[in-house]
């Protein structure tokens, strides 16, 4: 091959390697400018993590109850002659409610009473017989097997007179029965029969109920794996109450509106439902005006302690990844971004409660997270998020 030809062919491959080497350098080159300008790096704002104490709450839901419920049944048998209520009426215990036809029982206690005089005249003579007869035996007027009989004598007219006591005293409870008074006092409902129907004594049917309105109860639904945490949390003094046996509640009606009067847990189911895993909660409440009536429903906040060392974060500064953990981006010494994975517990208000994932001193990213990548370098200023989300205070001086 000729010298000529030799370098026809070499002169492309070296043209291409300093095209090469120029690109080289005109990229270091753009990097040492980029680096000569000091571009900042983006700006994020972040929260402080502070503990603090916050009062944990637990949103159930439940219906009401009457605090007495009495059934009004007849325990004798007749014709109601009179209604002496009105329906829909408070009614004292004691307020007479019917009236039965009384007299077929006052005549059983009549005759009861005079069955009764009758036998203390018996016992007056049998006693006076015995007496006798004890005096003449002892001068053997009279035989042993006399006395003997006087004496069986006395004592079966004493029985015959507790016999008819006892009679005296049915008919006397019969013949009170004919009168229903009420058991309770309260609210009592619509009657089931008028004056002149037939009634019969304990019938399945209720003539009316009264029902105990103030106060009244709520009864709401847990899980037991909840309840259990809660009582775990109060046994080691992560949760404190004022009072360790009475919890507050208070109460969201049907339409939305709060109830103005504070109710107490006053008592929780001894078994699991095992259909649903759920316990059924009892809590009391005040109902003066009787606003609360039994069935409805309503929405019951349930203060189950206070916990003195509650991290809260805001909630825009918590993401979910793909697997639905809980994430949040925070700013280490370094000033660089971390990805922490979360535990929380709930909601309160528009913060989340976080028991794993998080300390106090950490800078937790709230805004501009899109221009912030784990292991890139940021700066941060500080913000204050009020309990609406929104920013409430100014931002504080960089930090690096």
């Amino acid at each position: 091959m000729t010298e000529a030809r030799r370098a026809s062919t070499l002169l492309p491959v070296l043209l291409a390697a300093g095209l090469a080497l120029s690109a080289c350098d005109d990229q270091e080159a753009a990097r040492q400018a980029h680096a000569n300008t000091g571009a900042p790096a983006p700006e994020v704002g972040v929260v402080i993590v502070a503990p603090r104490p916050v009062a944990i709450t637990t949103e159930l839901s439940g219906r009401t109850t009457a605090y007495q419920v009495a059934e009004v049944r007849p325990q004798v048998s007749g014709l109601i002659q009179q209604r002496l209520f009105r329906e829909g009426a408070e009614v004292a215990a004691g307020d007479p409610l019917y009236q039965i036809d009384p007299a077929s029982y006052r005549a059983t206690y009549n005759n009861a009473k005079a069955l009764l005089q009758s036998a203390n005249a018996s016992v007056a003579t049998a006693k006076s017989k015995a007496k006798r007869y004890d005096e003449l035996v002892q001068i053997n007027a009279v035989s042993a097997q006399d006395r003997d009989d006087a004496e069986a004598a006395l004592k079966e007219a004493e029985a015959d007179v507790a016999a008819n006591e006892a009679a005296l005293q049915t008919a006397r409870i019969n013949l009170d029965r004919t009168s229903l008074t009420a058991p309770i006092s309260g609210r009592i409902g619509r009657s089931s029969v008028t004056a002149g129907a037939l009634v019969t004594e304990n019938q399945t049917t209720a003539l009316a109920t009264i029902q105990q309105l103030d106060p009244i109860y709520v009864d709401v639904t847990q899980s037991s794996g909840d309840l259990l945490r809660m009582k775990r949390a109060l046994a080691d003094g992560r949760l404190t109450r004022d009072n360790p046996d009475k919890a507050k509640v208070t109460l969201t009606l049907e339409d939305g509106s709060a109830y103005p009067l504070t109710g107490t847990l006053e008592f929780s189911e001894v078994s699991v439902d095992e259909s649903t895993g759920m316990v059924t909660l009892r809590a009391v409440f005040p109902n003066p005006d009787e606003n609360l009536l039994p069935g409805m429903f309503v929405r019951a906040i349930v203060q189950g302690g206070t916990d003195n060392h509650a991290i809260l974060v805001p909630q825009q500064g918590v993401t979910r990844n793909a697997r639905g953990i809980p994430t949040a981006l925070v700013v280490n010494d370094d000033g660089k971004v971390e990805q922490r994975e979360l535990k929380v517990s709930q909601a309160v208000g528009t913060n989340w409660l976080v028991t794993e994932g998080l300390k106090a001193g950490d800078r937790l990213i709230v805004e501009g997270s899109q221009k912030a990548r784990p292991g890139a370098s940021v700066q941060t200023v500080e913000v204050e998020i009020g309990g609406d989300g929104a920013k409430a205070g100014g931002a504080a001086a960089p930090k690096s």
